[in-house]
């Protein structure tokens, strides 16, 4: 009886969610339901999934709306009618074009319109598809009109969307948020009916009782339609299912490339070890039908190697040398004793997973290409649900609070008891709508590659990116049958090939670089220095204080030890202690026997502790005797999504029970579930961090050898752990020289020359792109400028952006005072932009008119602050703008000589996280630069930290004990004040 139901993908309009619908159907003893969502079918997919564990008939349709009012509801009647409203609803989401008031002629769907639609004694023609839908408020109107239509082309149309008036008062909600209007301002049309709830089957028939036939034409309709698709554990992969066309083909193909393969990668060390698992993995991979999975990641990557592009192939793709000879990794699974069956085994029904890092400046290009290349493609989507401080700041807005106010909301800075009605109502609420969806935005790296027009399985949008992006998720993609191709942008592959482009044009001596030589990389002692001092500021994946902090302490300098820190260091296995057990196990060959003894033969590599995502489907399948289908659905488990599932939590009572059986202590199956829970989705796999490491080795090599070429290109592709001005920082005590923005010599990115850099015009905050790019075309096309007078007449300019310029000293080859510069800027400049847009520029030079000006003069302090505005830090550093010059000279490297004792050291705030206790509480560890630009690291314990509220970035006065850990020395700290610098002179 209910054809029109809503669930929370009626963005900002529904209430709750698929399953939930099914519950209240449930409960209210409706045995068929139709999901018709707001001109979206996101929810379609996992609602027909769910509908067999309530014994529910599901039917799936749209409910098609032009700015919420309704036109009328589409109906599948079979997987291809589902596929024709999809086709339909994409049309016109993609064209951004409102839909028509009569539907088009669906061949395999049925069109409900609302009776309200219509007006009394009206002659209605309908197509054999369409009905006209009464809702039980509409009966009473019914029963007294006079329009014209015959009786089985009337059904029952009573819209569900919300189940308590507290869902209706959410919905109005979130009608005012998608309005951006006071809740007061909110109009009747732009809201749903109170009477839009679900009542108890025998309720609706006997509200419909003097129309039988209606509840028959409902009932009717609702058996015309079904749509099915196949969620079972075995079902067949829905991807792209072969490369050229014939299997038979796609499986030549492979081995051929396989051959081709073995003699560029192994050349004179091919051994049985390498034949034999090359002939495994291509034995199981055709026999899995996995085969256009390769070919499709090898097509990828070739034309990315014919562009030249960068590109990193890792996940547990790594675990294959079939991957590795096909040039999709760069990890030798022989070397690293990565085993096959992590990435691909018998009992798995997925295809393996790739995940390609490529430039975030080549990966649009990529895309393109894919697109092209390949027929039915689409973007992966995921859904933004609504935060806690977003789902505050939003409700605040429409309850009409300040912004003050909605800030102490936000932060959670109140006495609950304290608030006013209004103040409780928005955290009340905020409450009930955190975890809706508030909009689709698209996966960071998924793309699907499907055998069929992905309209069958959604709609699609399509967003500013310009490509088209299913309305569903990764996890429901999976359950499909749909596995998606990873397809990343990393900054760190732009910044290892622009710093290639930058030393060849800085040292053209050194053009001929092989940035792929990892293997000498893995031997250079100057590479092995920095890995093991944790020297690696703007290296990939290495340079984060917990990454600096980690390696100081291990002492590492191999790759293998880096593969394994690159991992220790992901969340999972900090969290769950293992990662501190791992530094005392490297250092204390005794403490390795406190492993169980299986522990330590599974993980002999890493002491017996779980270290990679492999080891989780070790322990399961070699300890708890759980086989490798269920040790892989646990693996998966981790990720927060899985958890909840029914398969997840079968798989732990029986990996509980299994090691029972196997005479384990409680209390040792407890310790072991523990690592194995910890990891919670965030662990890598082995390959994954070998590909990350070979990253590591390629920028740690252009640190070592061409740090200042580096170190330009870090800046140019965005940064990365920290701000830019700490990489400018850490050039300068490398000996550059820091040069601001120049119109005669700067370029729109950051420039060398020798040991000087010259900062770019990207680096000014308020300057607008446009700007820049006038100055440097005219500046290519006429030369440099001669003064200011020169670049007036040639380059169209407002006061405004002139004025960054001057300011910053891009003016600075005139050897005039930027004081005098903006004088003679607004004298001048004010009638050549007053006639710019009515007179040509002059073919000959004419002489301005010259004033007197009074001498001017800039002090290196009004310097620094105007560079504060402009970049957002100054060159010369902020100890420079102290109010109260530091009492002290203290140093990171006289860290040693107080061991043990109190400390009083200055320090500037670079990176700060903060993290919880055990018991809750808050406390936070800090790196700072010190007085001559060397890191050193502070931690705040609970009690400091609540007193002292370390927050913002500056120059502190940290008062401590300095400690040693493996080696690794920083300051705990027990008091910290903030430094105050001197009052802006430019205002004084």
């Amino acid at each position: 009886m209910y054809l029109n139901c809503h669930s929370y993908y009626s963005l900002r309009f529904g209430t709750f969610s698929e399953v939930a619908l099914l519950e209240l159907a449930k409960k209210n003893e409706i045995d068929c339901i139709a999901l018709t969502d707001i001109n979206n079918t996101s929810a379609c997919l996992n609602f027909i999934r769910k509908a067999k564990d309530y014994t529910i008939k599901p039917i799936i349709g749209i409910d098609f709306r032009n700015d919420y009012q309704q036109l009328y509801v589409g109906l599948a009647k079979n997987n291809e009618g589902y596929k024709e409203l999809n086709d339909f609803l994409s049309y016109h989401l993609h064209q951004k074009i409102d839909f028509p008031e009569a539907a088009p002629e669906f061949k395999n769907a049925y069109i409900i319109y609302p009776y309200r639609r219509f007006k009394s004694s009206q002659k209605i023609s309908l197509k054999n598809n369409e009905y006209i839908g009464i809702s039980n408020q509409e009966l009473f109107q019914f029963h007294f009109s006079n329009l014209n239509i015959k009786q089985h082309k009337i059904v029952a149309l009573q819209p569900v969307t919300f189940r308590t008036k507290k869902d209706f008062n959410a919905h109005r909600l979130l009608r005012a948020i998608d309005n951006n209007i006071l809740l007061s301002s909110l109009p009747k049309k732009q809201q749903a009916c109170f009477s839009e709830q679900m009542i108890h089957k025998q309720d609706i028939e006997m509200q419909f009782s003097e129309y039988k036939y209606i509840i028959n034409n409902t009932i009717a309709l609702q058996k015309k339609c079904s749509v099915d698709f196949d969620f079972s554990k075995n079902k067949p992969s829905l991807n792209q299912n072969t490369f050229t066309g014939n299997v038979t083909e796609d499986n030549e193909l492979l081995k051929q490339l396989c051959n081709e393969g073995l003699k560029k990668r192994y050349k004179n060390n091919l051994t049985q070890k390498v034949r034999d698992r090359l002939q495994k993995e291509l034995a199981l991979i055709i026999k899995m039908q996995f085969v256009s999975y390769f070919l499709i990641n090898w097509r990828i990557i070739s034309y990315a190697k014919s562009k030249k592009y960068y590109y990193v192939g890792r996940g547990s793709g790594a675990n294959s040398i079939v991957a590795y000879l096909l040039g999709i990794t760069d990890v030798d699974p022989i070397e690293l004793d990565l085993y096959f069956e992590r990435f691909i085994n018998a009992h798995r029904t997925s295809p393996p997973d790739f995940d390609i890092d490529f430039s975030w400046k080549d990966r649009r290009d990529i895309t393109r290409f894919i697109f092209e290349e390949f027929k039915n493609v689409a973007l992966l989507g995921t859904y933004i649900t609504f935060h806690h401080k977003g789902a505050i700041r939003e409700l605040g807005k429409v309850f009409g609070l300040p912004k003050f106010e909605i800030d102490k909301l936000a932060e959670e800075d109140y006495d609950y008891q304290s608030l006013d009605q209004i103040q409780r109502l928005v955290i009340i609420y905020s409450n009930l709508i955190k975890g809706m969806p508030n909009y689709l935005s698209i996966h960071a790296s998924g793309i699907l590659i499907s055998q069929k027009n992905l309209h069958y399985y959604s709609a699609t949008n399509l967003p500013p990116k310009g490509f088209p992006t299913v309305q569903y998720d990764m996890i429901i993609a999976e359950d499909l049958g749909l596995y998606k191709f990873d397809i990343l942008g990393q900054r760190g592959l732009a910044k290892i090939k622009d710093a290639l482009s930058i030393i060849e044009y800085n040292q053209p001596q050194s053009k001929d670089i092989d940035i792929h030589d990892i293997k000498s990389f893995k031997e250079d002692p100057n590479i092995k220095y920095l890995i093991r001092e944790a020297k690696c500021l703007a290296c990939f994946y290495v340079e984060s204080p917990a990454m600096r902090m980690l390696l100081s302490k291990l002492k590492t300098d191999s790759y293998i030890g880096l593969v394994a820190a690159s991992s220790i260091i992901r969340p999972g296995v900090a969290k769950s202690g293992m990662m501190r057990e791992y530094i005392l196990r490297v250092h204390n060959v005794e403490r390795r026997k406190n492993s169980h003894p299986i522990m330590l033969n599974l993980m002999e590599d890493t002491y017996g502790i779980m270290v990679y995502q492999e080891d989780v489907i070790k322990v399961a399948h070699l300890f708890a005797k759980l086989t490798l289908d269920e040790a892989d659905v646990l693996r998966r488990g981790m990720s927060g999504k899985f958890r909840s599932r029914k398969e997840f939590k079968e798989v732990k009572q029986k990996f509980i029970s299994n090691c029972r059986k196997e005479g384990y202590k409680d209390s040792l199956i407890i310790e072991i579930w523990n690592q194995v829970a910890s990891f919670a989705g965030y662990a890598f796999p082995k390959g994954h961090s070998a590909s990350y490491a070979v990253e590591s080795y390629q920028s740690l090599f252009l640190k070592a050898y061409f740090p200042l070429e580096y170190l330009v290109a870090t800046l140019n592709n965005g940064g990365g752990f920290y701000r830019p001005e700490v990489y400018l920082y850490e050039a300068e005590s490398l000996g550059a020289e820091i040069l601001p923005p120049c119109i005669n010599t700067s370029n729109f990115e950051h420039s060398i020359k020798g040991n000087c850099i010259f900062l770019g015009f990207m680096s000014l905050r308020d300057l607008d792109h446009k700007t820049s790019e006038i100055i440097l075309l005219d500046r290519t096309q006429n030369g440099v400028y001669t003064s200011l007078d020169n670049f007036l007449k040639r380059v169209q300019i407002s006061i405004e952006q002139l004025s960054i310029l001057i300011k910053i000293g891009a003016f600075r080859f005139s050897q005039e005072n930027e004081y005098e510069l903006l004088w003679k800027a607004h004298f001048r400049a004010n009638k050549v932009l007053a006639n710019t847009q009515e007179q040509p520029l002059s073919l000959f030079d004419q002489n301005s008119k010259e004033y007197n000006l009074p001498k001017l003069h800039t002090s290196h302090l009004e310097i620094a602050f105007e560079q504060i505005e402009a970049f957002g830090f100054p060159l010369c550093g902020y100890y420079q703008i102290l109010a109260n010059p530091p009492r002290n000279t203290t140093t990171a490297k006289q860290l040693k000589k107080h061991l043990n004792k109190q400390i009083d050291i200055y320090g500037y705030l670079i990176s700060i996280k903060n993290t919880k206790t055990h018991t809750g509480k808050r406390m936070v560890f800090a790196t700072f630069l010190d007085q001559s630009k060397e890191v050193f690291d502070t931690v705040l314990f609970p009690k400091v930290q609540e007193k002292y509220k370390l927050k913002h970035k500056g120059i502190y006065r940290i008062y401590g004990k300095v400690v040693d850990e493996f080696s690794f020395l920083s300051i705990e700290v027990n008091r910290i004040i903030k430094q105050d610098y001197i009052p802006d002179p430019r205002y004084a």
